[in-house]
Parts: structure tokens; C-alpha cells; sequence
């Protein structure tokens, strides 16, 4: 066995975190099962305005982030403004995913320690702008709940045309349940073969406490059949298409659920 020293396990971790996000060389079905839930979240909130939506999960490693980021690079491509936020100040990893520092960040627009301009990074993604989660604080779940981070959104507002919130899971503690009625809508993120139906119904319950909005769910990490994305100019019966099924070794997998 070949043990990898301090150095090397960072650049490996960092290697893979690059391989989760959505590229141009990503496969076609990773592409299109973001494009069908970025559809789906349009028309689920259709209007004018600023859209800001929570993603979350019911416990960790369901793949939150890894969709969150995803989720925003694909909106990014349609041309809008699009803003990560990461709320996730206890165990933050987005910046490693987009390749950006983590210095000046939510918690301290949040606490008043730099400016806005100081906090929005630009990503190596064309109309994609991320803040991350900053220093850890002792009081994450105060700080999303405080009149800053209203006051932050509302600004926010007339800067971006999307704003993707990451945050954390919901039955481990209440950071998503605070910003969830201050938004436009949430997305729960359940993986296949690890979530339970009794926390996605618990999960369910603390956001309709929380007078949430939320818009479905997206299914992670689905495991591929043999019939499916062989030959994209094969699609046999149009009905199999509806209900595809995939995997990946070098991206994440996602299938969307979110109800139009």
C-alpha cells in the first residue's frame, strides 16, 4: 500500500473535489440530468425577480455541495447572474470544489469584518460569483438567523438573477430551517442506497415547521442499468427516457426529481 504523504493527500483531495464540478468535458448524461433540474426549478419559480435557493440534505455526505455547485454552474450557462453563497460555516467545502480562497467570507461579511465587494469572488465560471463560508464562527446558526443576513439577501437581490445557498444538513442542526422562509425555495438532495424515507420525512417536517418552500428533490449518486446512454442517437422507447438511470467514476450522478 502506498501512503501519501501531508502534501500529497491535500493535492489529491483538491483533485478530487475539481473532478465533482460540471465541466464542458463532463459526460452527457451528468450535463443533462442538471439541465432537466435547472428546467424544472425555472418553471417552479417563474416570475420576475431575484430567485434564492436553499440546498440541503437530511445528514452528510448525501452530496449537497457537489449538487449545489453543479446546480449553479448550469444556471450560469443560460447567460443569468448567478451568486454560491456558502452557508455551510461548521464543515465548509465549497471553495475547494470552485478552486477559490476561503478568506473573506460569509461569516465576515456577516460579522461586519469586510466589505461586500472584498467578500464576492469571481470563479473560473463564466457569470458565476461565489462567497464563501469565511472563518468558522462559534454561532453559524445566529448569524444566518440575524438581521445582517436579511439585509445581505436584499442587497443581493438587485446584483443576481439565481443565488444557490449552501447549508447544512437539516436533521444535524437548524442553519437550513432559518434561511428557509427567507427564500425562494428548497431543494433536499437524497442519495441512493445511503438516505432513509424516515429522515427524508423528518427532514420534511422540520422544513414545513420552518414554512418552507420546497420545491422536490434531487436523487444522488444513481447507480447505472446496461440499457442506459449507451449510444446517445439510440433512444429506444421514448417512456425508458423518462426514468434513466446512470453512473460515473469521474463526476458526480444526479437524477432530478424536482416537481415542476
Amino acid at each position: 500500500m502506498k501512503l501519501l504523504g501531508k502534501k500529497n493527500k491535500k493535492n489529491a483531495v483538491k483533485k478530487q473535489d475539481n473532478l465533482l464540478v460540471v465541466t464542458p468535458e463532463s459526460s452527457f448524461h451528468v450535463q443533462e440530468a442538471y439541465k432537466a433540474t435547472r428546467t424544472n426549478i425555472m418553471f417552479s419559480l417563474s416570475g420576475k425577480g431575484c430567485k434564492k435557493i436553499v440546498v440541503t440534505s437530511s445528514f452528510p455526505g448525501e452530496g449537497k455541495t457537489t449538487t449545489c455547485a453543479n446546480m449553479a454552474i448550469t444556471f450560469a450557462q443560460t447567460g443569468s447572474r448567478v451568486l454560491i453563497i456558502d452557508a455551510d460555516m461548521r464543515r465548509p467545502t465549497l471553495h475547494r470544489k470552485l478552486d477559490v480562497l476561503n478568506t473573506n467570507g460569509l461569516s465576515n461579511l456577516l460579522g461586519r469584518f469586510c466589505t461586500l465587494e472584498e467578500a464576492i469572488l469571481k470563479t473560473k465560471f463564466d457569470n458565476l460569483d461565489v462567497i464563501t463560508s469565511g472563518y468558522l464562527p462559534p454561532n453559524p446558526a445566529e448569524l444566518l438567523a440575524s438581521e445582517a443576513m436579511t439585509e445581505l439577501l436584499m442587497i443581493l437581490d438587485y446584483k443576481y438573477d439565481y443565488i444557490f445557498i449552501d447549508t447544512p444538513p437539516v436533521n444535524v442542526v437548524t442553519d437550513a430551517t432559518v434561511l428557509s422562509n427567507r427564500v425562494s425555495g428548497t431543494v433536499v438532495v437524497v442519495r441512493q442506497e445511503m438516505t432513509h424515507q424516515k429522515d427524508v420525512q423528518e427532514t420534511l417536517s422540520k422544513l414545513e415547521f420552518a414554512q418552507a418552500k420546497v420545491l422536490g428533490f434531487i436523487l444522488h449518486d444513481v447507480k447505472e442499468s446496461k440499457r442506459s446512454y449507451k449510444k446517445y442517437g439510440k433512444y429506444g422507447k421514448y417512456g425508458k427516457y423518462s426514468r434513466y438511470e446512470y453512473k460515473s467514476t469521474t463526476q458526480p450522478q444526479a437524477e432530478s426529481t424536482v416537481n415542476a
